[in-house]
């Protein structure tokens, strides 16, 4: 079961990280992804661990970005792969069997090749430029998002991320994604959340169910 609104996890040191995710969680958001960069094992499992409590305390899902040890060790809810680096078979093989896998994809392929290793759900990106340095993926665009999905049909939740904003959302979800994550506006200000909550659904709590077959 996979909340219709994730938030990725900013912030420019491992306290500003646990803040933002503290104000995430007390306005209401669901899923929390944990996603930092070049940290080591130690500094990650400190961060992953006070984050685990917060999230715990306001029964909010928490993932971790790539580490499936350190989301095995904190009991986290599950872990999110960002590369085809890492197999999610050889992934589920370490976790609990209750945790559950997310992966990013930039294209129709590599959905396809994490359906068929069974993730629980993707994230298709990024949406639209967020003025990062020069990247390889594609932008995808509504028209991106819309070929991808009516490709895919699956049953697997599919969420739009990378440049999302509250302006376009009602336009995402007109390209059959199940929700979207979103970093930069909730960072920003924890209040979108209610703003976002409202135009999926009305509720973020209203959830995308898969059964494996």
């Amino acid at each position: 079961m996979i909340p219709k609104l994730h938030y990725i996890s900013q912030g420019n040191s491992a306290n500003e990280q646990h803040a933002n995710i503290q104000k995430a969680c007390a306005s209401g958001v669901e899923l929390v992804l944990l996603d930092v960069q070049n940290y080591s094992d130690k500094k990650l499992f400190k961060l992953a661990k006070q984050a685990r409590e917060t999230t715990a305390h306001y029964q909010t899902r928490l993932i971790i970005a790539n580490n499936y040890k350190i989301a095995k060790e904190i009991k986290a809810d599950g872990v999110h792969l960002t590369n085809l680096g890492n197999c999610p078979r050889l992934v589920r093989k370490e976790l609990y069997s209750w945790q559950i896998i997310g992966a990013t994809a930039n294209n129709l392929e590599t959905c396809q090749t994490y359906i068929s290793k069974e993730v629980n759900y993707i994230y298709l990106s990024p949406f639209q430029s967020q003025n990062l340095k020069a990247s390889i993926e594609k932008v995808l665009g509504l028209n991106g998002l819309t070929a991808i999905l009516e490709t895919l049909n699956t049953k697997i939740p599919i969420l739009a991320t990378g440049g999302v904003n509250i302006e376009a959302i009602t336009r995402i979800l007109e390209t059959g994604v199940s929700g979207v994550a979103v970093s930069n506006e909730i960072t920003q200000d924890a209040n979108a959340i209610k703003a976002y909550s409202q135009l999926l659904n009305d509720s973020s709590t209203l959830e995308q169910r898969y059964t494996f077959e």
